[in-house]
């Protein structure tokens, strides 16, 4: 017996009728035995007479074929004869009958029509047709000749006149066809009176067209009551640009539920405003299309399935897909889309279709207002390999309720690059990075220990007065730039500041002072009790004047170790901001230190007594002379002589201060400034009262 893949074909010449015994490859078919599967009849309208009148008996007495096809009838010249060659098709009892190659007339095609409509054929194929106008077809205006042709489905494909589509000018052989399939046919408009005769229409497909929008929607016809039955609609493959007049031509279909509009030009944010679809429609299919994220709202929010695969996205609009509450299928593969919005709202969602974009990130928060999605497709992505990536893959894997379709092998990191093209499920970060509970518990242990080290080294090395110290410098810089700003503030030059304790003031005014000052070419000293200006504030009057002076002397004995103003004098002196070093700073040693017995404020103070030279001040009285000539050495030669001496106390003294002498003491003498006193009654500075007192000015403002 015959096997379903095994075709006849029968080459029919006109002349005698072929063996009851046909070759078959390598088999020998007996017709009395034996029936194939698909008979293929190459021939003219001889060969056509021939099959009928010499297999008549067989063809009526066999059972069924399931295709026979014609193949290069008329192959150079149009049958222009009046016999009807297509009558032995009655006889013949097949699923579908192709028309392959060939030319056809108006004449030929409503003789092989007319006979079709007597048969019980439900599928006809015309390809690959020359078609043409028959010159001796007159039309009556009767109406068409092919009123009762009832297909199930009929294909015209690559057909070379568009003519064919009403080629008795009718269009109501279309009316009891099912399925029409129109494709590479390029007719280039569609009659307002084509649509009503289409009423048996359930599947139409106008394919691989070339249409445009006002080739398929004329606003001049009038749709309603149109296409009855019709629900799916394939328009994919040409060269529509507006959704608006597609939802124009198609909100009149009662029964439209597939829309096919794949491989077009839509999209685009012009022309995708006003559209009004029929609320019918559960599936859309445009996929290879340009849609910006703003024709989104353009599209039918009945549809159960959505296709936009391909359509150069690259954001979302999440609007629409609010407004879609029945949307069950999604597909966005092959997009460009950045990233996964977080308040993606899509209650009835089971599959998404999300791989080939250009997303790195991925979390389950983007998916918790989906609950039915149950399968995720996402792969072929440039994802970043982090904890959140991490966390999403273990939860949904572990939970079980969304399925990944296209794991593991499409799943692959991108970022970072040490990790380029590793497979996801091979990441595996640590621990302690991806657990944000541990990380802060991490973290905060971490601070507290910072901090508590932080405290012990400040209450060992006493950072705290520091800090108070430089604070009171920027403070005084402060208001040394607003005085200077009014016009306030008066230069004064000295050879040397002189920092002492007031326990060793004798010492400084019976010893220092008078070598230092009492020579023909004088050093020009500042001392708290003579030279500080009143009505300042105290550490204005330090900064003002260690500022001023080109060298520093301290004056170090047990007293200006527990003196708490030769402190902040020895701190200031190191901070300077004129930019001196170290070599302006000279130290006398009036009696003996240990730097070990230093506090540990004093850090400086040790070190410079460590590593710099100091002046140690002798008991002996024949060893002070050399003593006085190393200290002149060290300060340099002076270049102010005694008068220019005598203007600068003079100057002093205007200003209200009290000189060395006791010209002039001032009116009033503030309790805090312990440090300025007049020659016979030296008021000395109290350090423990001003350590308590160092903010009060000398004044009170």
């Amino acid at each position: 017996m015959f096997m379903i893949s095994d075709t006849l074909s029968l080459q029919l010449n006109g002349n005698e009728p072929p063996d009851p015994y046909v070759e078959l490859g390598q088999r020998r078919f007996n017709w009395a035995m034996e029936i194939p599967d698909r008979i293929t009849v190459n021939g003219n309208s001889k060969a056509l007479r021939v099959l009928w009148h010499s297999f008549k008996p067989f063809l009526v007495s066999v059972p069924t074929f399931r295709v026979v096809q014609f193949r290069n009838l008329f192959e150079f010249m149009y049958y222009m004869g009046e016999l009807d060659i297509f009558q032995g098709l009655r006889a013949i009892t097949t699923d579908q009958l192709i028309f392959h190659r060939g030319k056809f007339n108006e004449n030929l095609l409503r003789m092989a029509l007319m006979n079709l409509e007597v048969t019980p054929i439900k599928r006809l194929t015309l390809q690959y047709i020359d078609f043409a106008r028959s010159p001796t077809f007159a039309d009556s205006g009767a109406g068409s000749s092919i009123t009762n042709l009832a297909l199930d489905q009929l294909n015209l494909w690559y057909i070379s006149n568009p003519d064919v589509l009403r080629f008795d000018w009718r269009f109501t052989w279309f009316k009891k066809i099912k399925h029409i399939s129109i494709q590479y046919v390029y007719f280039n408009s569609v009659p307002c009176d084509s649509w009503p005769e289409m009423e048996g229409v359930e599947i139409l497909d106008v394919s691989n067209n070339r249409l445009k929008d006002d080739m398929i929607f004329n606003q001049r016809c009038d749709y309603r009551g149109t296409m009855p039955n019709l629900h799916t609609f394939n328009l994919s493959t040409n060269e529509l640009i507006s959704l608006k007049d597609l939802s124009s031509l198609t909100r009149e279909f009662r029964q439209l539920q597939v829309l096919d509009v794949s491989n077009n030009k839509l999209g685009s944010q012009e022309d995708s405003r006003g559209c009004v679809w029929k609320q019918n429609i559960t599936r859309f299919i445009a996929h290879h299309n340009q849609f910006a994220s703003e024709a989104l709202s353009c599209l039918p929010t009945t549809v159960q399935d959505l296709d936009l695969s391909y359509c150069n996205l690259d954001q979302l609009d999440m609007m629409y897909f609010q407004k879609a509450t029945t949307l069950k299928t999604l597909l966005l593969n092959g997009n460009k889309i950045k990233f996964i919005p977080s308040e993606w709202k899509s209650p009835s969602l089971e599959f998404l279709a999300l791989d080939g974009n250009s997303f790195g990130l991925i979390s389950t928060e983007s998916f918790r207002d989906m609950p039915q999605l149950s399968r995720l497709q996402a792969g072929n992505n440039p994802y970043h390999c982090t904890c959140e990536l991490h966390s999403f893959v273990q939860d949904t894997l572990s939970k079980g309720k969304v399925n990944l379709t296209d794991w593991p092998q499409n799943y692959r990191c991108y970022h970072p690059e040490p990790f380029l093209n590793t497979f996801i499920y091979k990441y595996f970060p640590g621990h302690v990075a991806c657990d944000i509970r541990l990380v802060v518990i991490i973290s905060v242990a971490t601070t507290t220990v910072v901090i508590l080290i932080f405290v012990l080294i400040c209450y060992i090395f006493d950072l705290p007065w520091y800090t108070k110290a430089t604070y009171q410098i920027i403070r005084a810089k402060y208001r040394a730039h607003k005085e200077k700003a009014a016009g306030e503030l008066e230069a004064f030059t000295y050879h040397a500041f002189i920092s002492y304790s007031h326990s060793d003031a004798d010492w400084v005014r019976d010893q220092l002072l008078p070598c230092l000052e009492g020579n023909r070419n004088p050093y020009r000293l500042c001392i708290h009790e003579r030279d500080f200006m009143p009505g300042k504030w105290i550490i204005d009057n330090i900064i003002e004047n260690i500022e001023n002076s080109r060298k520093v002397i301290f004056v170090l004995s047990r007293h200006f170790v527990n003196s708490e103003w030769c402190n902040y004098e020895l701190y200031f002196a190191q901070q300077r901001a004129m930019g001196k070093t170290f070599s302006d700073v000279i130290l006398v040693v009036k009696e003996p230190i240990d730097p070990s017995s230093l506090p540990s404020k004093y850090c400086k103070l040790k070190k410079m007594l460590s590593t710099k030279t100091y002046l140690e001040w002798p008991q002996q009285a024949n060893q002070q002379p050399f003593f006085w000539a190393q200290l002149r050495s060290v300060l340099g030669k002076p270049n102010m002589t005694r008068e220019d001496m005598n203007s600068v106390k003079r100057r002093n003294s205007s200003v209200g201060g009290i000189s060395l002498e006791g010209e002039r003491i001032p009116e009033t003498i503030p309790e805090a400034d312990n440090r300025i006193k007049p020659k016979k009654e030296v008021v000395r500075r109290n350090d423990a009262e001003l350590s308590n007192q160092r903010q009060i000015p000398v004044v009170a403002e």
